[in-house]
């Protein structure tokens, strides 16, 4: 079952069409989804670079037709950050040299797959990165011109200092301590403002801070105006830089309120009204400094995600009046497995994480369990109720490899649905650095759960409709594979697919979706329903037995349904890795009727030529042509070129994710036949959309 991947924009300069290709299938087997365009001449490389998007330029060291100095020269007169890689049919150190010599950034061995993925791979990682940085460069400069207007007008005091000297304040600041204008206060010291009874506190403060030490928070003083009179003050500092210089931002707030109770008032705004623990918000602040600091070499930290199992099921036992009961229950008995290292917060409804600081992988492994013991086989009371229930524990090391707060929350996701995939009361944490034993019985747990779901109907389809444009009669649904949690929950593909084809599962659940496709398809015939599934189809599963074509035949036999109601997806890049079996497999398909489709249509350097090879009964429309369809003319342009050669060689033309009004707009224009999208219904569990 094949997956989506990011789309690797390639501009490739060969003399020969078949050595292209060549190279365009060795980069996918090496699992890289690539969209190649190949100039025939230098006219053509000029418009290409001049109106398309491009990642990298691979070229042949002796090409003919454009050598490769003339394609260094165009990409440099174009003015874009491109790499020029230059592909070698020998290895040797003259034409390495010679290929550095003439602008390459690196060189691509044509007759070793390893070497020339891992080159390509890396050199579209340097320049993803570099456009990323130009990108937040931009985004810096645009919110430092944000930031500074909001402080001009702020109503909080705001000011700027490094080296204990005034670099900025605004005017709510100037107002507060009864300055006019900022001359008045520029390069004053800002010990001049704190009363003489803090000053030598305040000093010492300014010292450890020069030195490297975190300022506080906040800081309770007295504070003294251009007049020399003093008031109480809340002094709030956060790092800050100013035209670039490090530097503190510093905001002066008067205490206008007993102390002991402005501190009661912030311990409340930082916590979760019913559980105690430290709210989203003020949780999602501290994990963004630990991730920070992280960034900056900290290690032996953790993200935890804490769940308990099967929670609706437990909310239905108790009635959803205990919910709330429930929960602090919960939490409280949580806090019993934590310690001054650690920082817990609610993050949603029954969604519980942990910051763990000061632990590497061992101790948050030992802290994790310590969690889940808690739990245990140990009574719960709530209300006039004792239960029992158990947790599932997900984390992620946090260290400088991922120090990116989504990263970080997404690993720490995918470990949690992991251990509850496999029926829950498990611990899974993540580590960036190892992959050790626990990851291996990680694997075999969710393959022995994949073939339990094999075996016992352990999965489930779900149905997203796909719609005529044309007023075709019938109905037509894409079915996607779900897999059933043990407490009724839904697992989506992300969760356990790439394990599957990792494992060599792939053949044995394709099998299992088509077979119930077809089950379905008879079940709503025999409702009157004529009803066309589509069903996804990956070609490692036909390479993989030369008898799958015969068994779906006869599966679509004994059902007794018309063969052109399954309509069988394949993976438009990986089509050319295994054609012949493919052949073969369309022959006898097409004998009895089954239809076949190539999705992800128009990532090949030429589509269209496949269709010499396979003959397919429709297209279905890459997604990288329709995300944000109606600001792009050239994807529209190509969307149509698509829909009109399809319509030529009598083909269906499909479109799927369309995600807005704009582009259904583009698309009826356009004149394809079918369209799919989240825009028009999402999948679902049953089928009840009115095609009417």
């Amino acid at each position: 079952m094949p997956t989506n991947d990011a789309v690797l924009r390639l501009l490739l300069v060969d003399d020969r069409l078949e050595d292209a290709e060549q190279l365009t299938s060795m980069l996918r087997n090496g699992g890289m989804a690539v969209r190649p365009q190949r100039p025939d001449n230098l006219e053509e490389l000029r418009k290409l670079l001049s109106t398309q998007s491009v990642d990298l330029v691979v070229a042949t060291l002796t090409a003919t037709s454009i050598p490769f100095e003339t394609v260094v020269r165009e990409v440099e007169a174009s003015g874009k950050d491109l790499p020029v890689l230059a592909v070698l049919e020998a290895l040797n150190e003259s034409n390495v040299l010679e290929a550095l010599k003439l602008g390459a950034r690196d060189v691509v061995y044509r007759h070793q797959p390893a070497q020339a993925q891992t080159i390509v791979r890396a050199e579209a990682e340097f320049v993803k990165t570099r456009r990323a940085v130009r990108v937040l460069e931009a985004q810096l400069r645009e919110t430092e011109r944000r930031c500074d207007a909001l402080i001009n007008s702020s109503r909080d005091p705001i000011a700027y200092i490094h080296e204990g000297m005034h670099i900025r304040a605004n005017e709510a600041y100037l107002e507060m301590f009864g300055y006019e204008t900022y001359a008045d206060i520029e390069g004053l010291s800002v010990l001049d403002l704190i009363a003489p009874s803090n000053a030598g506190g305040f000093k010492d403060l300014l010292k450890r801070i020069s030195k490297g030490e975190a300022p506080p928070k906040q800081l309770q003083l007295q504070a003294i105006d251009a007049n020399g009179d003093e008031f109480d003050a809340l002094m709030e500092f956060t790092p800050a830089s100013y035209e670039g210089e490090p530097c503190l931002q510093i905001v002066f707030r008067p205490q206008l309120v007993d102390a002991s109770m402005a501190a009661e008032l912030e311990a409340l705004r930082l916590r979760d009204s019913l559980t105690g623990l430290a709210n989203r918000a003020h949780f999602m602040g501290e994990l963004e400094s630990t991730v920070a600091a992280a960034a900056g070499g900290r290690h032996h930290q953790a993200l935890l995600l804490v769940e308990p199992d099967n929670y609706e099921t437990l909310v239905g036992t108790i009635g959803m009046a205990q919910a709330d009961e429930l929960l602090k229950a919960f939490c409280a008995r949580l806090g019993t497995a934590l310690d001054d290292t650690t920082l817990a917060g609610r993050l949603s409804d029954h969604r519980f994480a942990v910051i763990c600081r000061l632990h590497d992988h061992k101790a948050s492994l030992v802290r994790a369990e310590k969690i889940r013991a808690a739990f245990q086989g140990k009574i719960l009371e709530v209300g006039d109720r004792s239960l029992t229930l158990t947790v599932s524990v997900g984390g992620v090391q946090i260290g400088e490899r991922n120090a990116q707060i989504g990263p970080v929350l997404s690993r720490a996701e995918t470990s949690l649905q992991s251990a509850m995939g496999v029926g829950g009361d498990r611990v899974e944490i993540h580590d960036p650095a190892a992959r050790d034993r626990a990851e291996e019985e990680r694997i075999q747990a969710w393959v022995q759960r994949l073939r339990d779901a094999l075996d016992n109907d352990g999965f489930t389809l779900h149905y997203q409709p796909i719609i005529s444009l044309n007023g075709e009669p019938g109905e037509t649904y894409e079915a996607y594979l779900r897999l059933k949690g043990n407490g009724g929950e839904i697992i989506g593909p992300t969760t356990f697919l790439p394990l599957a084809l990792e494992q060599g599962l792939g053949p044995e659940i394709d099998r299992w979706v088509i077979r119930r496709a077809i089950a379905v398809i008879a079940e709503r015939r025999a409702a009157r329903k004529e009803t066309t599934l589509y069903v996804k189809l990956g070609p490692e599963s036909i390479s993989a037995s030369d008898r799958l074509g015969e068994e779906i035949v006869q599966a679509v036999k004994a059902a007794r349904i018309p063969g052109e109601l399954l309509v069988l997806q394949l993976h438009e890049p990986a089509v050319f890795t295994h054609l012949k079996a493919i052949q073969a497999f369309a022959q006898t398909l097409h004998a009895a009727g089954v239809r076949l489709a190539l999705e992800h249509f128009g990532t090949g350097l030429n589509s269209f030529q496949l269709l010499q090879h396979i003959d397919a009964d429709v297209v279905k429309i890459d997604r990288s042509y329709i995300t944000e369809l109606s600001k792009n003319s050239d994807n529209q342009a190509k969307v149509r070129e698509f829909a009109e050669k399809a319509r030529g060689l009598g083909k269906t033309c499909v479109v799927h994710y369309v995600q807005d009004a704009a582009s259904m707009t583009v698309l009826f224009g356009i004149g394809v036949d079918y369209v799919e999208g989240n825009f028009l219904a999402a999948a679902g569990p049953t089928m009840n959309y009115d095609f009417g």
